[in-house]
């Protein structure tokens, strides 16, 4: 058994069961079979939830495959009137069978989906779990992120995720449950908005009680009425109306100030359902020329994340390399993370909440334009941010990255309504959170204007961001990629400025040479440190940025241009890579 927490930590329950482990396992590249009933010839064993592709599922095996399926008989543990069979990522299109019976059908590659399996278990020890996973690895329709098209991993992409990539598991509920719950922090009354929203069998007289607690101090317990299925309040906290106090509940990275949640399900005064979560009370916008967390100007210090690992790929191998990852983030003195094409799975956003690391969560591209790829990316989008839009970890959303999956924003309308529709989508989704709809350059509408620059020569980039009286130059020269900075029409409107990707200094001594690949390269560890101290220090000191995010966190197959080797050790000594990233004396 492979056995991760808890799947989904902002809504937990005592009773869950993982159905992580062995599979039996087959590749279908011929289409041979439609239905469990086809007597399926099981061929190989995987280790769930690892992907195919990946060392860690027993099979490495990296050549193309568009179909495969998965078998697991297991034994119910523990039966509640309604059981739930959730899904934490299935890469690409996933159809589920539960003895025999069609349960669940999804399609997207990043984001949870679940069935209610209640009426498909049968009586005994036995159930027979099927799936069927489809995902046509030349197919650039679809959101896909980093995984390569090509056979081998080339350029700035990596091998492909194919399947079942994140925990399988298993929920007893109660015949009326609490279905979904969403925190939205007010921090200017002082309030968290509650939404909470019941499933199953909804009668009169349904209330939920919600308490709230800091270090197991009582800061409110209210009870509502639901209408329909869903209560949605805010709870009003004490404020003590004095700075100082007042900042003991606000998250930040400095001071990640969890609140615990407790909420119990009534049907008129016998409880339901009872489930544990959390929140945070901090508040993320944009004044004028600058990033705010909390209502005071926040500087950004990010480091780009790619999320992979060099053996189980997109997969973490555990629930403390997660875990480890926001540390080490920390430890090299970067106070957030831009996740780069991937949606990262919850137990690594929880570690972030906990441990306090600001995320920045963007979208994975698609490589073609067409209604096709705009309309699936959409839809796993939207996913996307209702997954995640409790977390106070996340603070901006990103729906493209470069123009990727809209390479021709300065010639074509469709391109250019694509990103604005992106980006008035996801404000419509979240109004709490700035959203930078094409981050890089050609920006259009964007409440960030996110750079990238990789010139290598910290004197270059300092007379290139230098403040000046004609500041507005800056925006009519081209930039790095030949892309202009703004789209026409579309002016610099004093937003933020953001150098969102920089540096990515190539440095591996082990690796020989033509086999690796970053922007620039240094030949040995004192000459990498250098370098990256000088570039530090200028993006720190340049007044035109609220922050910046250097490429990258870990070496990441053939790029070796991360801070850290792939197995996560660091290059230079880690107290050396977070002065320079705070760009103070060591």
């Amino acid at each position: 058994m492979v056995q991760f927490e808890y799947p989904r930590p902002q809504l937990q329950r005592d009773a869950w069961q993982s159905l992580n482990g062995v599979w039996d396992f087959t590749f279908d590249d011929e289409r041979r079979y439609r239905h469990p009933g086809d007597d399926i010839k099981w061929t190989d064993r995987i280790v769930v939830p690892f992907c195919p592709e990946s060392d860690a599922s027993g099979l490495g095996d990296q050549n193309f495959h568009t179909i495969c399926w998965y078998r697991c008989k297991f034994t119910l543990e523990q039966r509640g009137p309604r059981t739930m069979l959730h899904f934490g990522a299935v890469d690409y299109r996933a159809k589920v069978w539960l003895n025999g019976v069609l349960v669940a059908q999804h399609r997207g590659g990043h984001t949870p989906f679940r069935a209610d399996v209640t009426d498909a278990l049968v009586d005994g020890d036995e159930q027979e779990l099927i799936v069927r996973a489809e995902d046509d690895p030349a197919d650039l329709n679809k959101p896909r992120g980093k995984q390569d098209w090509q056979l081998h991993p080339h350029s700035i992409w990596y091998p492909r995720t194919t399947g079942i990539w994140q925990t399988v598991w298993l929920e007893p509920l109660p015949a009326t449950y609490i279905q979904s719950l969403r925190w939205t922090p007010v921090f200017d009354h002082f309030e968290m908005g509650c939404e909470v929203v019941a499933g199953g069998d909804i009668g009169p007289q349904m209330s939920v009680e919600v308490k709230l607690l800091h270090d197991g101090v009582l800061l409110a317990a209210d009870r509502y009425l639901l209408v329909g299925q869903e209560a949605n309040r805010k709870i009003l906290l004490s404020d003590p109306g004095i700075d100082d106090s007042r900042n003991d509940l606000l998250w930040s990275p400095e001071r990640p100030t969890l609140l615990d949640a407790e909420l119990t399900l009534y049907r008129g005064e016998q409880v339901v359902d009872r489930v544990r979560s959390y929140t945070a009370l901090r508040s993320v916008a944009i004044s004028r020329d600058r990033f705010m967390l909390n209502g005071r100007p926040y500087h950004l210090r990010l480091v780009l994340d790619q999320g992979y690992w060099p053996e189980s790929l997109m997969t973490a191998p555990s629930d403390a390399a997660l875990r480890r990852d926001v540390e080490l983030a920390k430890e090299m003195g970067f106070n957030g993370v831009r996740k780069h094409q991937k949606i990262e799975d919850p137990r690594y956003l929880y570690w972030a909440d906990r441990l306090g690391l600001l995320v920045w969560e963007e979208m994975p591209s698609a490589y073609a334009f067409s209604p096709r790829s705009m309309t699936r990316l959409i839809a796993e989008w939207t996913e996307a941010i209702e997954r995640d839009y409790s977390h106070p970890c996340v603070i901006v959303w990103v729906p493209f990255n470069e123009s990727w999956g809209v390479p021709n924003l300065t010639a074509l309308a469709a391109h250019r309504n694509a990103v604005e529709a992106l980006y008035h989508l996801t404000r419509m989704l979240d109004g709490t959170r700035p959203v930078i709809g094409n981050d890089g350059w050609e920006a259009s509408a964007t409440d960030i204007l996110g750079i990238h620059d990789y010139d290598g020569d910290p004197d270059k980039v300092r007379q290139r961001y230098a403040v000046t009286d004609e500041v507005r130059t800056l925006f009519d020269q081209r930039r790095p990629g030949g892309r202009i900075l703004t789209l026409d029409g579309f002016p610099h409107r004093g937003q933020p400025i953001v150098l969102t990707e920089f540096g990515g200094i190539a440095y591996d001594p082990n690796a020989p040479e033509g086999h690796t690949w970053g922007y620039s390269r240094a030949g040995d560890a004192a000459t990498y440190l250098e370098r990256y101290r000088a570039l530090l220090k200028v993006v720190n000191e340049t007044i035109m940025f609220s922050g910046f995010c250097y490429t990258q966190f870990a070496d990441t197959f053939q790029e070796t241009n991360g801070l850290l080797n792939a197995d996560r050790t660091p290059k230079v000594p880690i107290e050396q890579i977070s002065a320079a990233t705070r760009n103070v004396p060591i």
